[in-house]
């Protein structure tokens, strides 16, 4: 993507300014690509199961050309991949068919993107981006994470797995067989990751208070960071929408993507 705009903070927050035209059309057109409600239905339903042309035709309730045309755009986007598989039992046998499936990490990297945009604060524009982005955030939360705070793993055995926070408090840290399991609300990482002595259990605290959700590092071993901040330990810290989480560093430990849906009058705040 084309960018050239500088940054300015005011107080807290991020604000763009000057973001030139090809910016914001090439930012207009991704919008355009997630803004279909068809499209949002379509990665949803290929979200853990790949699946050919016909099949999703057939789930979206529409014909196989307007399904393949929407298909073309979420390639385009990098969203969706398709690899080569074969059809289901027909009355004249099986054929081979292009399964299609979303890409690893593919709907990570849009949420994170949303937010990011979202919370450096476009000035009002031609084409409405700010609005639009704030809307469309909202729109892939509450079709991807049930319209709850989520966290998101990105990368390692756990890459794509969501976590709605259920609960004011959410314990974070790694599965132990031999232990007795997170109490609670709970973000239990997969068993892989228990030889990973630095993500420990749990590792840190994620914990909702005055209408703001905070992370808490849990004297961790291998600490905890906020958009690559690292945190002393039983440091908490406010978080906002597209805030990464690590869980220790490098190739031993986790990262996190924290997103929040929109409530109802705009407020890029929790619910």
């Amino acid at each position: 993507m084309v960018s050239s705009y500088s940054l300015m903070t005011d107080g807290d927050r991020t604000l763009v300014s000057g973001a030139d035209q090809d910016f914001l059309e090439e930012l207009s057109e991704y919008l355009d690509v997630l803004g279909n409600p068809t499209r949002l239905r379509i990665l949803k339903i290929i979200e853990h199961t790949p699946r050919d042309v016909r099949e999703i035709s057939r789930a979206i309730g529409t014909s196989y050309e307007n399904t393949k045309k929407h298909l073309d755009k979420l390639l385009l986007a990098g969203l969706v991949k398709k690899e080569a598989g074969f059809s289901g039992e027909t009355v004249t046998g099986v054929h081979p068919v292009w399964k299609y499936s979303l890409v690893a990490g593919g709907l990570e990297t849009v949420i994170q993107n949303l937010g990011i945009f979202g919370n450096l604060g476009i000035a009002a524009d031609a084409q409405g981006v700010s609005l639009r982005l704030r809307e469309m955030k909202d729109r892939v939360s509450a079709a991807f994470s049930g319209g709850t705070p989520a966290v998101l793993v990105v990368g390692g055995p756990d890459d794509g797995r969501a976590f709605p926070l259920a609960g004011a408090r959410c314990a974070v840290g790694r599965e132990d067989p031999e232990a007795a399991p997170l109490q609670g609300c709970a973000v239990p990482l997969s068993a892989a990751y228990a030889a990973v002595t630095r993500v420990t259990r749990p590792h840190c605290l994620l914990s909702l208070s005055g209408g703001v959700w905070h992370v808490e590092d849990c004297g961790s071993t291998g600490g905890t960071a906020v958009n690559a901040v690292p945190l002393r330990r039983h440091e908490r810290r406010p978080l906002a929408d597209g805030d990464l989480i690590d869980l220790a560093r490098g190739p031993q430990g986790v990262r996190l993507l924290f997103t929040v849906p929109l409530p109802d009058d705009g407020q890029d705040r929790p619910s």
